[in-house]
Parts: structure tokens; sequence; C-alpha cells
């Protein structure tokens, strides 16, 4: 079937975008599936969540891995599961050996560890230690967003909706025209998913938006199989959404808070002036005792820390 007859391109508005697009036919879309998840299961990136169907550790990939490469990850995530191997023992940890784990990882945004400590303590004491296994059901933890949850009950319990991330609205605006919009996105990725198969095809759509669709795509040198039907292939046209640039880390807020809490996780408690020089090597002036006391403020805020002031000092230590 010629491609112009199977994917039918979508209307232009006045400024040029795109305003609908149409999936192919039931038999193309079959065609497609098939092909997608041959190639994943033919050849794939090998990650260790990939290999259990254990919701407990494919839920601390998952936390693991928002705005952090896998490939950091994994070392990570095996060093998490020897310390914690159960949602029970995480759930009995001190919340502050678990930011430290986290900070001490660079695996960034401690709160993070926290809200996953908190999901822990949910699974226990709400659920009896048994995990949820529905997307509806998952977004009640704590810190579990619709994009986790649904990650959780597709790879645990093969029971989920389709994942739409950004590698996956890269795919299907390039490969089916499909307008950039976030209800269109999510009508045709599950309209694409084929029925009771979430677990194998979110782990390959978003492979393949990782290794053949990227920002410079790879279609032939991947292998890509959607080749046969994709419009940007067709037309050489591969542009797609604009995807969010991550902030410099380096000297960042963020990174001095992660400062801290490794810090403090050495130590039962500092002061301000013992903890300053060791967050920062030029603390002093306006990046001195007010900047480092409204640093520690935060982090209590968002309680990771506690700060006490007996008049004489002001002494930081992780919360326990």
């Amino acid at each position: 079937m010629p491609k112009s007859d199977a994917i039918p391109q979508s209307t232009m508005s006045d400024s040029g975008t795109k305003e609908s697009a149409e999936l192919p036919d039931g038999e193309t879309v079959d065609a497609i599936q098939d092909a997608l998840i041959e190639w994943y299961e033919a050849d794939h990136r090998s990650y260790p969540w990939r290999e259990t169907d254990d919701p407990y550790a494919i839920l601390v990939s998952e936390i693991m891995s928002q705005q952090t490469q896998l490939d950091r990850v994994v070392e990570a995530w095996s060093d998490f599961l020897d310390e914690w191997p159960t949602v029970d023992s995480l759930a009995e940890a001190p919340r502050g050996d678990v930011v430290a784990f986290w900070s001490d990882h660079s695996l960034g945004y401690n709160n993070r560890a926290k809200y996953l400590h908190e999901a822990a303590n949910q699974v226990v004491d709400d659920y009896d230690g048994e995990f949820p296994d529905t997307p509806s059901e998952l977004k009640e933890l704590m810190g579990v967003g619709p994009y986790t949850a649904n990650a959780v009950a597709s790879f645990a319990f093969n029971n989920g909706d389709a994942v739409v991330d950004t590698n996956v609205k890269r795919v299907l605006y390039r490969a089916f025209d499909i307008p950039d919009d976030d209800a269109a996105f999510k009508t045709a990725a599950e309209e694409l998913m084929p029925e009771g198969r979430s677990r194998v095809w979110n782990n390959a759509i978003m492979e393949l938006g990782g290794v053949a669709c990227e920002k410079t795509p790879k279609c032939d040198t991947a292998g890509c199989p959607w080749r046969e039907w994709c419009t940007a292939y067709e037309t050489g046209d591969f542009t797609a959404p604009d995807v969010p640039t991550q902030p410099s880390f380096e000297g960042s807020r963020r990174q001095k808070r992660g400062r801290v809490i490794r810090t403090l996780g050495e130590y039962d408690e500092l002061t301000l002036d013992k903890l300053g020089p060791r967050v920062r090597v030029d603390y002093g002036g306006e990046t001195g005792k007010e900047w480092l006391r409204e640093l520690v403020a935060d982090l209590a805020d968002d309680g990771l820390v506690d700060v006490t002031d007996d008049g004489e000092s002001t002494v930081v230590r992780l919360q326990q």
C-alpha cells in the first residue's frame, strides 16, 4: 500500500502547525505492531529492571530514571536494592539514610528519595505490603505521577495504558504526522498499543525513540522497523516537538542542596559555620551564612533536614 494511502497527511493551520492526523487502517496497524515488537525482542538495550516484574524494583528504577541517564542509574539501582531489597526494608529505614544514599549517588532532586520512602510506607501500611496493580491506584502513592504509575502498571503487571513520554511523542510526530498536542499523542499511542501487551509495547516504543528516533535519527543504522510507514523517512523532514533542556547542574542551587545532604550524611550534625565551607569553596559574603541559612530552610521545608538555633549557633542535621 502506498504510504500516502496508509497514512493520510495532517491538515495545516494558517500558522503552519499540524491540526489533525489519522493513523493507518487496522491491517496496517497490525503490521506496525508486529514489526516493532519483533525488532525490540530481537535486540534491545539490556537494563536489569527489564528482567524483573517486581513492582518495588521497577518503581525504584522509574523514580531514579527521572532526568537521570539510564546508564548512570544501573549501579545506583543495584546498590539501592542491595541496601533495601524489599519494600518493607525500605519502609523501616530511616529517611535520612535514604536521602543520603540518593545524594551520594548523585541522583538529583532529593525530594524523590523522600517521596519514595513515603510511598514504601504507604504500600506497607495501606496495602499490607502488596503493590496496587492499576495506574489509578498507583497514582495514590506519594510522588508517583501518571507516567510513573502507568510504567509500573505496565512493566510489573502488564496492566498499563500506552506510555507517552518525550521519546514516544517524537516517534509519533515523525512517523504518523501526529500534531504536537498532548491529547492527540495520547489518543494515537492508545490506538497503536496492542491490547493486553503494555509491558512489551511500552518498552519497545520507548526503545525506538531512545536508540533509533533520537533528536538526530538513526533510521538505517538502528534498523528502524517503521521506515516502511514513516512520513519523516519518506519526506526527509525530521523535525520534532521541542525538547526542554535540562538547566546546568554545575554551580546550580540543586548542586548546593545535594552537597548539604551529602555532607550531613558524613556527620551527625554541623553548625552553619562548619557546614558552609564544605558546601562551597567561595563561602562568605553574598554566599555566606545568610545564603546558607536560606538554603537549609528550603531543605527543612521539604522535610529533608532539621534546623535548630540556640541563640548562639544554628545546627543542621538530616531529618530522621
